[in-house]
């Protein structure tokens, strides 16, 4: 076995798929991308190049920038709502036993499993101004107007709800998958030391999830850049642009402004965005480990 891997030609072979996928599918579409970047092409005919036209036009382009402010808004969202919630509830399920664990872990992931458009329409239903659930639950409460939930001032919001509550369930099932992963020991030990639910979680839970915890927080800010599908089915943006979302405007500008060009520049911009988040958060991490060791 060991002198059939050290075979050059067996290591190439073992390589040569997952290479030639990634150079096919990831590689080059990036690199098709920088170079539509910098043309007017439409999707159709011939591509002229324009140089940094299109990069000089995002710099101004107030909906990429409201665009890109609600992208962060829903990483802030992901952050500090979605994900301590998130890592509560998994510690909580790992300290539930049997037919309870699994239940509960499976509700939760519920609507992960859901098709997105069956989401986004689930919750046009809730969010109806007539005769949908929030607007009952609050007649029934003793508000007597009807409230639009998709208005100018209440859409992003209304938005972001949604976004936060359909990624709970890979946020959790993360966290939990990493806290199955510490050693029952650790647990023993600070049990027997008199260390209550509160103290162990602070002292023992949160200080080696914190790979987990940088992956995760890394994904879900990455997936607040590349909303797209619910964003589109719920509001398409709208109304005005109070509701743009970073994959949603450049699917907008790529396929229905036909200004390809366009939509690939505000792709790589996207790509170059990720790559800052990924470096500063694992420099972020990085340097906290560092004090504490």
């Amino acid at each position: 076995m060991n002198k059939l891997y050290s075979n050059k030609l067996v290591i190439f072979s073992l390589i040569l798929p997952g290479l030639l996928l990634f150079l096919l599918a990831i590689l080059a579409p990036i690199c098709l991308s920088i170079y539509y970047g910098f043309t007017d092409y439409s999707g159709m005919g011939q591509a002229k190049f324009i140089g940094m036209d299109n990069y000089m036009e995002l710099m101004s382009d107030r909906t990429f920038h409201r665009a890109l402010t609600n992208s962060l808004l829903l990483a802030i969202g992901f952050i500090v709502i979605q994900h301590p919630i998130a890592i509560i509830v998994a510690a909580v399920l790992d300290k539930l036993q049997g037919k309870a664990e699994g239940f509960f872990r499976c509700i939760y992931f519920i609507p992960n499993v859901i098709s997105v458009a069956v989401i986004a329409y689930l919750w046009k239903f809730i969010y109806n101004p007539d005769f949908g659930l929030l607007n009952n639950i609050l007649k029934s409460l003793g508000y007597q107007g009807k409230i639009n939930w998709f208005s100018a001032d209440t859409a992003i919001w209304s938005v972001l709800i949604v976004l936060i509550w359909h990624g709970f369930g890979w946020g959790m099932l993360i966290y939990y998958a990493g806290i199955k992963n510490i050693d029952p020991v650790l647990y023993e030990a600070s049990a027997i030391d008199g260390a209550g639910p509160k103290q162990t979680f602070m002292r023992i839970t949160l200080p080696l999830m914190k790979p987990v915890i940088q992956i995760n927080i890394t994904m879900a800010v990455i997936s607040a850049l590349k909303q797209m599908e619910t964003v589109y089915l719920l509001t398409k943006g709208g109304p005005g642009d109070s509701t743009q979302f970073t994959a949603n405007y450049l699917y907008l500008q790529a396929f229905k402004a036909f200004r390809y060009g366009y939509g690939n520049a505000i792709g790589v911009v996207f790509i170059l965005i990720c790559l800052v988040v990924t470096v500063m958060l694992n420099r972020i991490f990085r340097d906290k480990q560092g004090q504490e060791g």
